[in-house]
């Protein structure tokens, strides 16, 4: 059983969802964390996977009534349906809510499924972030560790689970590669015709409900380049509640597919972001990022030298744009996530343990593991 909600686990699990199905049956779970077309079933299509076979139509809420609602629904679907494993991505409010359903569960048996997390390791050492303390909860709870760096790697063995990790490579690189050969059409009519534009993604609830870091990161996009911004659900809410101003270059657009994404990530000039995910897509497209963050768990796209962290700021906003190294795309971008194949070795990575604990598991098999 495969458990997303979110944009992010809806590109990620793709991949790996079409190389299971090659010779196993996968239950598709959606929290419904992203409820409208635009941030759900758009990408589905886009992605050419099944739609979920179930849908729990959670919606939105505080962090509280959101995974509480998705636990509370959660539980008879996998008692229901008794998966052999319980496979999550990244670190949603979907993710904590699946493996703390799953890492209770038990079947009338007694047995229970093994749970594995896709995203393993990453740390932004950030505490106050919600994403944080899910991925955290995520890594102590599930066995199978699968890890998308070496850094991920270190950081799992520094909190004694290394034993549990498996160095896998980032499934997104899968997911690029996919999308890239079918997204040349796809570049919404908002940036047709521009010679050169920024592209804005901003969602994070630090910048979102922050009214004057909100308000200091579209100072920052107060500039003479276009600035194309796809505006997400939770940042169209604040504007409407007047809060904050969009700077006469900034054009706002409804929320798109993940084909035009990345048709936009491809021909923007540079990419300002509080996403993890578009800070690798940039990184992948070949194209410098500006982070509105103040710190990354991607540091391998910071060490490359295509990524600059610029919290709030927008001096720094300017200053990156201005730097020619940092703007220059005639420059090294090594393989830092993996050779395209991360979706194999995942499905490899849960064969080798479903076969080595047979499924689902007893308590007992469940506390040696």
């Amino acid at each position: 059983m495969t458990v997303v909600g979110a944009r992010p686990q809806f590109v990620k699990a793709a991949p790996v969802s079409r190389a299971l199905r090659v010779e196993h049956d996968e239950i598709l779970v959606h929290t419904g964390q992203h409820y409208d077309d635009a941030m759900s079933a758009s990408f589905f299509r886009d992605l050419e996977i099944p739609a979920p076979e179930v849908n729990l139509d959670v919606g939105s809420g505080t962090h509280g009534v959101m995974t509480g609602e998705m636990i509370r629904r959660l539980e008879p679907v996998m008692l229901d349906h008794a998966p052999d494993g319980v496979l999550v991505y990244g670190d949603t409010n979907t993710t904590l809510a699946a493996v703390v359903v799953a890492s209770k569960l038990a079947y009338p048996d007694g047995r229970r499924p093994w749970l594995a997390h896709v995203e393993a390791g990453l740390r932004s050492f950030n505490p106050r972030m919600p994403e944080e303390r899910n991925r955290i909860v995520a890594d102590h709870l599930a066995e199978i560790l699968l890890a998308p760096t070496g850094t991920a790697m270190a950081n799992l063995a520094r909190e004694g689970r290394g034993d549990h990790a498996e160095l896998v490579g980032d499934v997104m690189v899968d997911a690029h590669a996919w999308a890239a050969e079918r997204s040349q059409d796809r570049l919404p009519a908002a940036a047709r015709g521009l010679d050169r534009f920024l592209l804005l993604t901003m969602h994070r609830a630090e910048n979102v409900d922050d009214p004057a870091r909100f308000a200091a990161i579209l100072r920052g996009m107060d500039m003479d380049l276009p600035v194309v911004f796809p505006v997400h659900p939770r940042t169209r809410a604040v504007l409407a509640a007047g809060v904050g101003v969009l700077p006469s270059n900034v054009v706002p657009i409804a929320p798109v597919g993940y084909l035009e994404m990345v048709a936009l990530e491809a021909r923007a000039h540079a990419i300002a972001t509080d996403s993890g995910g578009v800070q690798k897509e940039a990184y992948l497209s070949g194209v410098p990022c500006i982070t509105l963050r103040s710190e990354t768990e991607w540091v391998e796209t910071v060490d490359a030298g295509w990524n600059r962290v610029v919290d709030a700021d927008p001096v720094a906003v300017s200053a990156a744009l201005a730097d020619n190294i940092f703007m220059s795309r005639d420059r090294p971008r090594p393989a830092l996530y993996g050779d395209g194949r991360t979706a194999d070795r995942i499905v490899a990575a849960l064969e080798r343990h479903h076969q080595r604990i047979g499924a689902p598991r007893t308590p007992q098999q469940a506390t040696a593991s």
